[in-house]
């Protein structure tokens, strides 16, 4: 079953704490049926062949064991919920890198960013523009580059529709290619927590797994 908790305020907190309380109380139940169960069996126990003290003694023990590690896990899991979402939500508004070819411009200034981190140093890099058609309509010499991580930057035309802008990277070292991975730009909405996974909600990428980003601005 998957469990899904979203944050914007600190409602999704009061749902953790509730939902903690409630698997407290299932753990209770579970107690009271192994009870009830261990009575019905010494009041129907051979009179011959009773239970020892030993044998009620060791299913006690294993009841109390085991409601104590489901309250310790419950505990642990939701603090550490907790945790991620209050961790998480101090993300909201800023903006992260992770791996995609959208080109992410700032419509305020008309420049298009975005980055790629190469495996090897290059001594040509060239990023492609790519319109919504699939078109290439500019490229950016960014010249040699050494292994890692580089931005880029482009100026929009007034002219193109910049919502649908794409970006490729061509990473050369002499004749040989240079393996590369294009990373761009994108804002957190929200978080949430599935299973204990902390999730963003990003404008452009929608739902994407806390553990995609490779950095925060």
């Amino acid at each position: 079953m998957t469990t899904t908790t979203s944050v914007t305020d600190n409602s999704a907190i009061a749902n953790l704490n509730k939902k903690s309380t409630t698997n407290a109380k299932d753990a209770t139940a579970t107690s009271d049926r192994f009870l009830k169960l261990l009575v019905t069996q010494l009041q129907n126990q051979d009179p011959l062949n009773p239970m020892d003290n030993a044998q009620v003694t060791s299913q006690m023990a294993q009841i109390n064991t085991v409601t104590g590690i489901e309250k310790l896990n419950t505990t642990m899991s939701t603090s550490l919920s907790q945790m991620q979402l209050m961790q998480g939500a101090s993300l909201v508004g800023h903006q992260v890198l992770l791996e995609g070819n959208k080109l992410a411009v700032d419509t305020t200034q008309g420049i298009g960013v975005g980055s790629v981190d190469l495996s090897s140093s290059a001594s040509s890099v060239k990023i492609q523009i790519i319109n919504g058609s699939g078109t290439v309509i500019d490229t950016v010499d960014e010249g040699s580059l050494t292994q890692g991580r580089h931005s880029f930057q482009w100026k929009v035309p007034d002219s193109v529709d910049a919502s649908k802008l794409t970006f490729k990277v061509v990473a050369t070292n002499g004749s040989k290619s240079v393996t590369n991975t294009p990373l761009m730009v994108d804002t957190v909405n929200a978080v949430s927590t599935t299973d204990g996974t902390l999730n963003l909600e990003l404008s452009n990428s929608g739902t994407t797994a806390y553990s995609k980003v490779k950095a925060i601005a």
